[in-house]
């Protein structure tokens, strides 16, 4: 459900989304992440298109590439879906519930924003009338009395901004397109049509929420969980503190499967939750661990499963082959095979994509 820009609550999640008070050094907010400027992703990493984002320290990095927070109100509670599968949630392995659990979280992780504790966020509200004033009027005078519920409603207010339109205009040329106020060049037509097709290519099962290609508001995920088998990326551990073999295993480490049989667990290892397809040309790099930095190596690297010849199977980044899966179980093979792709479709698909860029992001595109 969106909010107004105009409301109060989002009013108030705009100020606590930009202001810096909130790190433990004062110099990091989550703008600072998830920069509106790059379609909410780390605009700090452009010159190398680092795998990871700079804590509020200075020093400490994370261990997956920050996803993007264009549409991500869109994605559903955790849960488990009407077919049986994990689905929804925010971060990669869905580990927080939804976008009030999510707000909080990188304030008090010692490699993001640091804060020490709940109470030492209170006290950086109280030292700001204007928050006091806010959070009075919208809460109640015992708003922030307590540091528990004034995290909560830090929470709130972050996730009304987050489901502002300033997050998802609906406006790139798709969604023009598609109200009839842009026409598609032929290569675009010919990437729409590779893209929503069920025998050329397999895009439109993971990548597609809405059950017709020309529906609108669509945010290019069903939010559902898949190993695709991607390579480890070995910048990770040349970067920062984590060990050559360091294995993400995705949601099977999400503790809201805590209480799930040790075999299911087992059977998401590898699993990590289809991003959506908004923006995607310019928030790079790509994959949970920032493996790629363009985004036709992503398609390369999906085109990879459909053919054994020699040049299908190197990464032109790297010239090497692609290397094995980080997890090789749970690969879901049945989902990556379908027609080989020759480079005309490749760029056609690549067109399609850049289609799917905000009006605002369109000056960025390569």
């Amino acid at each position: 459900q969106s909010s107004s820009q105009d409301d109060p609550l989002t009013q108030l999640g705009r100020e606590l989304f930009f202001d810096t008070a909130f790190s433990s050094t004062g110099t990091q907010a989550c703008a600072s992440c998830h920069d509106p400027a790059r379609a909410f992703v780390d605009s700090r990493t452009l010159p190398t298109l680092a795998p990871f984002s700079l804590g509020s320290d200075g020093v400490s990095l994370g261990s997956r590439n920050t996803p993007t927070l264009s549409y991500a109100a869109f994605a559903p509670d955790f849960a488990i879906d009407e077919d049986g599968l994990y689905s929804g949630g925010l971060f990669h392995d869905g580990r927080a519930l939804n976008l009030e659990a999510q707000a909080s979280v990188p304030l008090l992780h010692s490699k993001e924003m640091g804060m020490t504790s709940e109470e030492a966020v209170l006290e950086r509200l109280r030292e700001n009338p204007l928050y006091v004033q806010a959070f009075g009027e919208l809460f109640g005078a015992e708003a922030l009395q307590d540091a528990e519920r004034a995290m909560t409603q830090f929470s709130e207010a972050i996730a009304a901004f987050e489901r502002s339109d300033f997050f998802a205009p609906f406006d790139s040329k798709y969604d023009r397109y598609l109200r009839g106020e842009y026409t598609p060049t032929v290569q675009e037509q010919v990437g729409m049509g590779l893209f929503f097709s069920p025998t050329f290519t397999s895009c439109n099962q993971c990548h597609q929420l809405q059950s017709v290609p020309s529906a609108h508001r669509d945010s290019f995920s069903n939010y559902r969980y898949e190993n695709i088998g991607v390579p480890h990326n070995p910048r990770l551990s040349k970067l920062s503190d984590l060990p050559a073999d360091f294995l993400d295993e995705g949601l099977v480490a999400n503790l809201l499967l805590a209480n799930v049989s040790e075999e299911e667990r087992m059977a998401q290892r590898g699993k990590f939750k289809v991003p959506t397809l908004r923006n995607i040309a310019i928030t790079a790099p790509y994959m949970h661990n920032g493996v790629f930095k363009n985004l036709r190596t992503v398609l390369l690297f999906y085109n990879k499963y459909n053919s054994t010849n020699v040049q299908a199977q190197t990464n032109p980044e790297s010239q090497l082959d692609w290397g094995q899966p980080e997890v090789s179980d749970n690969i879901a093979i049945d989902k990556l095979n379908s027609l080989f792709l020759v480079d005309l479709q490749i760029d056609a698909l690549m067109a399609f994509l850049y289609m799917l860029t905000d009006q605002r992001y369109e000056h960025l595109l390569p």
